[in-house]
């Protein structure tokens, strides 16, 4: 493999498929920012008056509408993105819940890179995860400042554990899909570098204990 320049050098966010080669690039690298919030929306419904016309007869309630998500654009950041939840099956020390973990921390990836935010999948990554710091790195840097990613969002179509009883780790093989990424300028400008959409396989380790699943190494298939 050959390493790439980072972010801040070459304002080029990689993908799943290429975050293993640019991880030794990352040293040199920093930056960050927390991602701001998107609005919520609420309304007041007050039904309509009783027959007779007394203001006391006439309920009212106050009702939470769901706020609507919207993706990046080249204007803005997405908002109300929906939160990852972590079924209860994922914390299970099974085929099933290795396969269901490993399908949440890809949700939580793909949060990442339509938010900033890293802290659902850097939860679930084992600290000396190579790959998952990368990624991690790599969206903090595309995130710096008040720049912002459209696209980047992920979806994992199969996912199959091969799980063996009694081992220390098992591993996971993932089909990730990833949308076509490209890093805004707080002033609205595009940086000139894409990345394309990519169909590629990976390899997942998780390991079980006490809380739960972490991905303890993430590589490609080839």
């Amino acid at each position: 493999m050959t390493s790439r320049t980072c972010i801040s050098e070459r304002l080029r966010l990689p993908v799943i498929s290429a975050v293993a080669v640019s991880v030794l690039a990352l040293a040199g690298c920093s930056g960050g920012g927390d991602p701001q919030a998107g609005p919520t929306a609420t309304a007041v419904v007050s039904p309509a008056a009783s027959g007779s016309g007394s203001a006391s007869a006439t309920p009212s309630a106050t009702a939470t509408l769901k706020p609507i998500y919207k993706p990046a654009d080249a204007k803005g950041r997405a908002q109300n993105v929906p939160l990852p939840v972590k079924p209860a099956l994922a914390d299970k020390n099974t085929k099933e819940g290795l396969e269901a973990f490993a399908k949440y921390w890809f949700q939580a990836l793909s949060y990442a890179y339509e938010t900033g935010n890293t802290k659902l999948m850097e939860a679930g990554s084992g600290p000396d995860c190579r790959f998952c710091n990368g990624l991690r790195d790599n969206i903090k840097n595309a995130w710096q400042g008040k720049q912002w990613i459209v696209g980047g969002k992920i979806q994992t179509p199969s996912v199959r554990g091969l799980y063996k009883e009694g081992a220390t780790s098992q591993k996971a093989t993932v089909q990730v899909i990833q949308q076509e990424i490209t890093i805004y300028k707080a002033d609205g400008a595009p940086f000139p570098d894409v990345t394309k959409q990519t169909n590629t396989g990976s390899l997942a380790v998780a390991k079980f204990d006490s809380s739960g699943w972490t991905v303890i190494d993430l590589g490609l298939i080839r």
